[in-house]
């Protein structure tokens, strides 16, 4: 496989860049129907994010979360050398694998409010960085994934409540003012690299009859010692496991503040203190 030196700085600079093309269309035919199989069958890892209504679609279809754990055809995925040899261009070093998840957003679904990734995984030192792999076409009908644009560098934020009836979660990242969530058209196969520090999310899918369909692979930076519990074990490339020590949740984080007519970040610790 080619790597793309222009994709690769594209992410360096940015945080952020799609790779198209990276699984073909007969493979990804055969993980749709993968995960569809394993929907109807009931088969393990299901989070509906706290859904309640019956009437949700996402109470049917929930997301599902570390499938890697159970399921060979996602820890191959996870693993698979053209992930491998992108994030390792981009990253100068060959990561660790900790986390899959696969979203099935049918039509009507509520998306999920903008995050950063490394606020829950809590690597230190560095980062994680997310594959993001399109199942379906991704659009701003079905309700493609957002990317806010200029956040690579910030610090982890200080999360604060979300609006629940576009948003599956209730917590946000806020902005500045001049930020603004830009929509990452993506087909099936392509596959966006970000790094945990990028604010993204999605709307709702506001589509008939169509799904947007994703794989998702979180991967930590191979100079991290520790992430947080849930992300344990953490895997080398090669499917052995790794020993890092456990993060912990809720350190301090950044607000935005004005100062002298500019938004900038100041750090908080857990009390609210400079």
């Amino acid at each position: 496989m080619m790597i793309n030196p222009e994709l690769v700085s594209e992410f360096q600079e940015k945080g952020f860049v799609v790779v198209p093309s990276v699984f073909s269309a007969d493979e990804i035919a055969v993980y749709r129907q993968h995960f569809m199989a394993l929907h109807a069958q009931g088969v393990g890892g299901f989070d509906d994010g706290g859904v309640s209504e019956e009437f949700d679609p996402l109470k049917k279809y929930p997301r599902m979360v570390h499938p890697h754990r159970w399921d060979e055809t996602s820890l191959q995925w996870m693993l698979d050398a053209r992930l491998n040899e992108w994030m390792t261009a981009m990253l100068g070093a060959e990561p660790f694998a900790v986390q899959t998840m696969f979203y099935f957003k049918p039509a009507g679904a509520r998306g999920q409010a903008l995050h950063q990734d490394n606020r829950y995984l809590e690597v230190q030192p560095g980062t994680c960085i997310a594959a993001w792999m399109a199942i379906d076409r991704c659009d701003e009908e079905n309700g493609c994934l957002q990317i806010v644009p200029g956040t690579h560098d910030l610090p982890s934020m200080c999360n604060v409540p979300a609006n629940t009836s576009e948003s599956f979660t209730p917590t946000t990242v806020p902005l500045a003012d001049w930020m603004q969530p830009e929509p990452v058209i993506m087909e099936p196969g392509d596959v966006l690299f970000f790094n945990g520090q990028v604010v993204h999310g999605s709307f709702p899918n506001v589509s008939k009859d169509r799904f947007r369909r994703s794989i998702i692979g979180h991967y930590i930076v191979a100079e991290a010692e520790k992430v947080a519990k849930f992300y344990h074990p953490v895997l080398r490339m090669d499917g052995t496991e790794v020993e890092l020590g456990i993060s912990e949740h809720g350190g301090p984080c950044g607000v935005w503040v004005e100062r002298e007519g500019e938004a900038v970040v100041e750090i908080r610790d857990n009390n609210g203190r400079v």
